[in-house]
């Protein structure tokens, strides 16, 4: 069986640290990497849901793609929220990993996993990197343009169901066919979907006024469709356990968690 460092290894040559944001915290949180690990869970959030199902599984790492201790931090005493679940994580030997916005600007990387997963081809990244390959976000297309309202129940059903669903700002018979994506709050990239001349810019934590104010701005502008954070970069779960199959084949048990770790879970 291999140790935690070897499946850290795969998924930094997949996700390099290099590419995180400079105010970012990527990489091993806690455990020992010499470790051996039997079995991996993937998440979004490494919260008490994700950690609670870890140990359930009896998982030796947990890859989240969401950092713990953003942060800085003195100290991790179990009064906090995530001091706790540093300690409840060392007590029951798990390792936790976590890959952020270097998973964002990889190619392949969280915004090709949404955008393959809303049926997407010819993928350039919306906000490129100097190489033109890595960026954050992502443009494709659909093989046929359909109407925007068939479009947002296209998004819909690709996505795990949260309670707040899926919702869309613009004409239902607009035809859409360029798409531009980003995992995670994406409304900043605004301006560069427009730019980009897409029918249509599919992210999470869309806010009141910068989307009214798109939509408002007159012109043609795309059309908006909103999802929830954690359904927004869920499929790169599916893509991280993907890179640790195909550099570790057959040496590991791979989880990906399908427990919602959005913080909404009522709807009236």
């Amino acid at each position: 069986m291999p140790a935690a460092a070897e499946v850290i290894a795969a998924l930094e040559r997949a996700y390099p640290p290099e590419l995180a944001e400079s105010w970012d915290a990527v990489g091993l949180v806690c455990g020992d990497p010499a470790e051996p690990v039997t079995k991996v869970l993937f998440c979004v959030d490494p919260v008490e849901e994700t950690v609670d199902e870890a140990i359930e599984l009896g998982a030796e790492l947990i890859v989240a793609h969401h950092p713990l201790l953003l942060r800085g931090v003195t100290g991790v005493a179990t009064d906090t929220a995530k001091g706790r679940l540093v300690h409840r994580m060392v007590r029951a030997g798990i390792t936790l990993f976590c890959a952020h916005t270097n998973a964002d600007s990889a190619s392949p990387g969280v915004s090709d996993a949404l955008a393959r997963a809303i049926g997407l081809t010819a993928l350039r990244p919306l906000s490129p990197n100097a190489d033109g390959v890595t960026g954050i976000g992502r443009i494709g297309e659909l093989a046929e343009p359909e109407p925007f309202a068939r479009f947002v129940e296209r998004v819909g059903a690709a996505l795990p169901k949260t309670r707040p669903g899926v919702f869309g700002g613009g004409d239902p018979e607009r035809p859409i066919r360029t798409v531009a994506v980003s995992g995670g709050s994406g409304d900043s990239y605004l301006k560069q979907a427009t730019a980009a001349g897409v029918d249509a810019y599919v992210t999470a934590d869309l806010r009141h006024h910068p989307a009214g104010e798109h939509l408002g701005s007159g012109g043609v502008v795309p059309a908006l469709v909103g999802v929830t954070h954690w359904a927004s970069e869920w499929p790169w779960c599916g893509q991280a356990s993907d890179v640790v199959h195909a550099a570790l084949p057959g040496t590991v048990d791979i989880h990906v968690s399908t427990r919602c770790t959005d913080p909404w879970n009522i709807r009236v």
